[in-house]
């Protein structure tokens, strides 16, 4: 009689961890080491970003209708950008020396599940612009207005109820990129997990940290808000230092799968 037993091909659920409130302090420490053992890698991906962050900021001033689509141009760069950060810092945790030709290609086995979350970003952003333009449209009943119309609405004091929902619109859809994305690049680069797998991982980790996450989520904003001074040459330092940190934060909330 065959006995052989036929193998367990059910998926385990991916476990994650508690986060402690010290953690995002921990992951920009951590994230700075990485900076300063390869400073050069992070000197290319830090010019790589503060490049965008003029270019966004030239066609602001100079044509300001084209801002969301440089920002989605921006969102399919940019993933890629973070993912040859995380290739550094996962080579120095296992011992290994950075190597930037490795950091470049590194996403060429994920395209696929890279892709996909790319376009999630990429729809998320067309359709915050959408909805903020049509808040201001609703509440100056102008149609549809010119990034530069936005931000005088936003800084006159007279409209403090269109500030108000304006930002709430914002933040609903801020909340949604970072929940969707906070860990899962890294998760894709480290597992080669699906779109789907990575995107719910990361959501997650948000939902059962919540408090930890929003306090993460305030520092990235604070850390590229100051970068941003000086026509934006901070992202040479803070571009870096925030994707190595990311992959740090991902390796603190999710557990690694048990040796097979």
């Amino acid at each position: 009689m065959n006995t052989t037993t036929a193998p367990d091909t059910t998926a385990k659920p991916i476990a994650l961890r508690a986060l402690q409130w010290s953690d995002p302090w921990r992951w920009l420490r951590q994230g700075l080491r990485d900076v300063q053992a390869a400073p050069g890698i992070a000197l290319f991906y830090g010019a790589w970003f503060w490049g965008m962050a003029l270019v966004l900021g030239w066609v602001f001033r100079s044509r300001p209708e084209y801002v969301m689509s440089m920002a989605s141009g921006c969102l399919l760069v940019g993933p890629f950008l973070a993912m040859g950060l995380y290739d550094t810092s996962r080579r120095r945790e296992a011992g290994l020396a950075p190597d930037l030709g490795q950091s470049i290609t590194c996403w060429d086995r994920h395209l696929g599940s890279m892709g996909m979350l790319v376009l999630v970003l990429v729809v998320l952003e067309l359709l915050w612009g959408r909805a903020s333009l049509v808040v201001f449209a609703v509440f100056f009943n102008t149609g549809m207005p010119s990034t530069t119309g936005v931000v005088q609405a936003i800084f006159n004091p007279e409209n403090w109820s269109f500030v108000l929902v304006y930002m709430m619109v914002g933040g609903i859809f801020a909340a949604l990129v970072f929940s969707t994305t906070v860990v899962s690049i890294p998760m894709i680069l480290d597992r080669d997990t699906d779109a789907l797998t990575a995107g719910i991982t990361s959501m997650r980790v948000v939902l059962e940290n919540t408090g930890v996450m929003l306090l993460w989520g305030v520092l990235i904003t604070l850390l590229v808000a100051a970068s941003l001074w000086a026509w934006g040459a901070g992202l040479l330092l803070v571009g870096p230092l925030l994707g190595h940190a990311s992959w740090h934060a991902y390796r603190a909330a999710v557990k690694a799968p048990d040796p097979a």
